[in-house]
């Protein structure tokens, strides 16, 4: 098992948004986590990576607010729920982050690089960046281009390849197909097939459900902070209730 997540719950200004959850991720699996917005999909991906605690912390001592975070994860055999999010990445679990977030005034390659930060093996980077352009030509041809000009799906392309540099063996990749044209969604779900091919476990959070339970080795869905069924997609889909009330499908 490369991730397990045991009983784990967030609560901010004591509204909580991820109730008692438990899941686990084996190595070489994609797993998609499904469900409607606001159901605790992302708060659950910044659980697991540490930027809650680190919410937590900041806001410790102000009137920003209350963050309860309770639970555990372990990831490779490795307690990491009490883990800085920075020494978290560097065991191999990163986050590409929903919305892109592309640092818009650098330019392409200078984001790709900020990915590989935390290590200093400048030699496997650049492995790794030609990897990268390898998987998305586009950022090669625009590595010297200014990243806010992107387009939204070359922008969620260089999200993904920056989290590449980062050295996963786990990714988690949060809503890729937000705002994208069909054509384009269609084109970032098979670079993610592309990246499980090359041996990269998958953690996707997506809205585009039919399409992510054909990917998907085994599927978590998600409803108020619960996880109400796991299943492979195909068994999900017989159920009525869950395909109708829960998926929209």
């Amino acid at each position: 098992m490369l991730l397990s997540v045991s009983n784990l719950t967030v609560s901010y200004d004591r509204a909580m948004l991820v109730n008692d959850i438990s899941m686990q991720v084996d190595s070489g699996e994609l797993i998609s986590l499904v469900g409607p917005n606001g159901a605790g999909k992302s708060t659950i991906l910044r659980a697991i990576t540490g930027l809650v605690a680190w919410e937590k912390e900041m806001l410790r001592g102000t009137a920003g607010g209350d963050v309860t975070l309770e639970g555990q994860v372990s990831f490779d055999g490795q307690s990491i729920d009490k883990m800085p999010a920075h020494d978290i990445v560097k065991l191999g679990l990163v986050h590409c982050p929903e919305r892109r977030r592309p640092f818009r005034e650098m330019s392409v390659l200078d984001n790709l690089m900020a990915g590989s930060f935390l290590f200093k093996d400048h030699e496997e980077s650049h492995r790794i960046l030609e990897t990268v352009y390898e998987l998305f030509p586009v950022l090669k041809e625009r590595s010297k281009q200014i990243s806010g000009t992107l387009s939204g799906g070359e922008q969620q392309m260089l999200a993904i390849g920056r989290a590449l540099m980062s050295r996963p063996k786990l990714l988690l990749i949060d809503e890729p197909s937000t705002g994208l044209a069909p054509l384009l969604r269609e084109e970032v779900f098979n670079k993610i097939m592309e990246i499980k091919a090359l041996g990269i476990t998958i953690l996707l959070v997506e809205q585009e459900v039919a399409t992510v339970f054909k990917m998907a080795s085994r599927n978590y869905v998600l409803s108020s902070g619960k996880i109400i069924a796991e299943g492979v997609g195909e068994e999900l889909l017989e159920d009525e209730v869950i395909r109708k009330t829960y998926l929209g499908l």
